[in-house]
Formats: structure tokens, C-alpha cells, sequence
């Protein structure tokens, strides 16, 4: 029985932080989407792949700090500087896939239309939100190496300490 209440709980978690992953990341993906389509088919003034790494870059940031303070603010903090570069590595690698997918269909398939080059960003961001997702949980945002819920024992020199002075 304390095995399945172990795996509920356990399962419950995951579906409580990949519920509020997924809300920074419906904010983020608006900005993804809005901000290239505003900069390549808006405005002008870039062309698809520059639009797209800028769209990100400030997608990527607006998510780093809503993952941070909302989604994964149980976790260890590491220090802001480790988190940021670990989470714009990892967003690069993300970028990266996405960049590959609109840089195949306009560049390679010759597919330069505004529905299919955001079929291929679309399906470059659902491929980079799995390894974001996975790749967050395990090198930036870290589990808590204690239970902040329950009162710390002292150390054992303290213990003796404190058994001394009674």
C-alpha cells in the first residue's frame, strides 16, 4: 500500500509541475510564435532563421524566470548565474532543433509560404519543448537534497554538545 501511495503522489507531483511547465510555456510559445511572425512576415525586417532566434531569445527568457519563481521554486536554487547559462545552453539546443526544422522546409523543401514555414516552426517547438522540459528537470532547476518540511537534526557535534551542557 506504500508503494502506491509512493507512485500517486509521485505521479500527482509530476502532473502539478508539468501543468504549470506547460502555462509559462503556452506565454512563451505566444511570444515564440507572435514575435517571429511580427519581425519576418510584420515588419520585414528579418528573415525567417533571424526571426526566429530573436523571437526565442526573448521567449526564452520570459520562461526562464516564470519556470524559476512559479514552476520550479520548490527546487534547489544553484545560484542565478549556474540556472541562467544552464537554461539558455539548453534553450540553444532546443533553438537549434527548431532552427533545423524551418531551415529544412524553406531552405531544402524550397517552402517559403507563412502556413508552411509555421507548420515547421510549430513542429520544431514541440520537439524542443520535450527536451526542454526533461533537460530542466535534470541539470538546471535541481531537486532539494532535503526535506524543507521536516525540522533539521543537528550535527552529530552538536548533538554532543548540546547533551553535555544538560
Amino acid at each position: 500500500m506504500r508503494f502506491l501511495r509512493h507512485a500517486y503522489e509521485r505521479f500527482a507531483d509530476l502532473l502539478h509541475e508539468l501543468a504549470k511547465f506547460g502555462t509559462v510555456g503556452a506565454f512563451a510559445f505566444v511570444i515564440d510564435v507572435g514575435g517571429f511572425n511580427l519581425l519576418h512576415y510584420v515588419l520585414g525586417w528579418w528573415g525567417p532563421l533571424t526571426s526566429k532566434v530573436v523571437a526565442t531569445a526573448v521567449a526564452t527568457t520570459f520562461a526562464y524566470f516564470g519556470n524559476r519563481y512559479w514552476t520550479y521554486r520548490h527546487r534547489e536554487q544553484s545560484g542565478l548565474t549556474r540556472e541562467y547559462f544552464l537554461f539558455f545552453l539548453l534553450n540553444g539546443v532546443a533553438l537549434l532543433i527548431g532552427l533545423l526544422v524551418v531551415g529544412f522546409t524553406r531552405y531544402t523543401l524550397e517552402l517559403a509560404d507563412p502556413v508552411s514555414i509555421n507548420v515547421a516552426n510549430l513542429f520544431g517547438i514541440g520537439l524542443g519543448t520535450l527536451f526542454r522540459f526533461f533537460s530542466y528537470k535534470k541539470w538546471v532547476f535541481l531537486a532539494a537534497t532535503e526535506d524543507l518540511d521536516t525540522p533539521r537534526e543537528l550535527p552529530e557535534a552538536d548533538n554532543a554538545r548540546t547533551r553535555e551542557t544538560r
